[in-house]
């Protein structure tokens, strides 16, 4: 039989191109992917120019073992790399996101300060609002909220509004302003409370951190569900880099209180993972809903403050 276009003879051994009886050219990098794979399962081969393209040989006796390898390697491959997820386009609220961060240095000031009410004098807003443990568990809800406004002192306030800002900017822009607000303010109070349950009854604790560390659960519970389909062996990979950063930012100082942030990771994961899910099927909020999300977060704080001082003074 003669040898056809495609057959070569190299020394005494008929070598034919991979797959075999196929006219259409291997681009460069398709022919070496295919050699390392047989070079791979110690069958020889080697790569030649043809034309605009590269044809893959192999011997003649072991071309069926190549195209079987091959074959098997293609199957494997099909669905990769994975398509990645539609990027979001952010939302631009930078200013109002700062607003409310001033607004809550603002207020740190005013506790620090105190001011008196009619027939009550002087209020403690820190006697009245820092989440402990036995009061919370005893009936004082607004606790889970005040205590997220409180600070034991300009440093505390500072790290919060710096380290916690950075990532309070990505979800309001990642979400829209009204939906991250409500995450956080949810996963902060959850926080809160778990913290409540699982700690001694003298146990208290102040400070945004529990919903700062909310928001870094929130963003990498986001990252996970939106990667949960075309990464599905590294899915825990953004959970696991936020537990890395709660370790790093979590667990210093002095009075740092470690539940509290664990507890608002935690929750910040649960939170995003169901927030995200509602995206995914319903879209992201509209500038409406975004404002009556807000709206409604802006509400519930207030009422939280009333009720620290008209049922707990």
């Amino acid at each position: 039989m003669e040898l056809s276009d495609h057959q070569h003879d190299v020394g005494e051994e008929r070598w034919c191109p991979v797959p075999a009886g196929n006219d259409t050219p291997l681009t460069k990098r398709q022919a070496r992917a295919w050699a390392l794979v047989l070079d791979s399962r110690s069958i020889p081969c080697c790569i030649e120019p043809e034309g605009s393209g590269w044809h893959l040989l192999v011997p003649e006796h072991q071309l069926d073992s190549a195209r079987r390898e091959l074959g098997l390697y293609e199957e494997a491959n099909r669905n990769w790399p994975p398509t990645l997820p539609v990027t979001r386009q952010l939302i631009e609220n930078t200013l109002p996101t700062l607003s409310v961060l001033i607004l809550l240095a603002t207020f740190h000031n005013l506790a620090q300060v105190g001011f008196s009410l009619p027939e009550r004098g002087m209020v403690d807003l820190y006697a009245l609002g820092t989440a402990h443990a036995a009061r919370i568990l005893d009936g004082q809800w607004w606790r889970l909220v005040t205590a997220l406004t409180l600070h034991a002192g300009p440093v505390h306030l500072i790290s919060n509004l710096t380290i916690g800002g950075i990532f309070i900017l990505l979800l309001c822009r990642e979400l829209g302003s009204g939906m991250a607000w409500s995450l956080l303010l949810a996963s902060g109070i959850l926080g809160n409370l778990i913290n409540a349950v699982v700690q001694p009854a003298a146990h208290s604790s102040l400070g945004a951190s529990t919903a700062v560390f909310g928001a870094v659960g929130i963003l990498a519970a986001i990252s996970m569900v939106q990667h949960r389909h075309g990464l599905q062996r590294r899915w825990f990979v953004p959970v696991a880099a936020g537990l890395a950063l709660l370790a790093v930012l979590g667990t210093e100082g002095k009075n740092t209180d470690l539940g509290a942030h664990l507890f608002g990771f935690g929750a910040g994961a649960l939170c995003g993972m169901a927030g995200e899910f509602l995206i995914t099927r319903f879209g992201r909020p509209g500038a409406l809903l975004n404002a009556l999300l807000a709206i409604a977060c802006g509400a519930l704080v207030l009422a939280a403050w009333w009720a620290a001082i008209v049922l707990g003074g």
